[in-house]
């Protein structure tokens, strides 16, 4: 989104999310091509540098923050088509809408629910 770096959005990043987020991020060569940032099961954001999305880190910190939390929101702008594309294939479907009024954009909420882990020591039929 342009401008979604300056102003009130940049303090908020500095000020709330980096400073009261859990963060993770991943490493490539030692350096850090992606961030993770999550307010309790919800994804804050999401951010992976450009040379670096479609190789999976993505995907892998978003199923790090499942491991976690299990059942993950998030929010993301509906005209945002890549990130609500990507969302989608890790499963992620609209549960609401609403404008962000700071942009006049719509904003979609995002859901998705705990992983399922198969039974463990379940005793084959023979």
């Amino acid at each position: 989104m342009p401008g979604e770096g300056e102003g009130e959005r940049a303090r908020k990043m500095r000020e709330v999310y980096l400073v009261h987020a859990e963060n993770w991020v991943a490493e490539t060569d030692g350096r850090v091509v992606a961030l993770l940032g999550l307010l309790g099961a919800e994804i804050g954001g999401l951010f992976v540098a450009p040379e670096a999305q479609g190789t999976g880190v993505g995907r892998r910190l978003v199923e790090h923050a499942a491991a976690l939390h299990g059942a993950l929101t998030l929010e993301v702008y509906e005209k945002n088509t890549a990130a609500r594309g990507f969302y989608a294939r890790l499963g992620f479907v609209e549960e609401s809408r609403r404008v962000d009024e700071e942009y006049d954009e719509v904003m979609l909420k995002l859901a998705r629910p705990a992983p399922e882990h198969p039974a463990r020591g379940r005793a084959a039929n023979t």
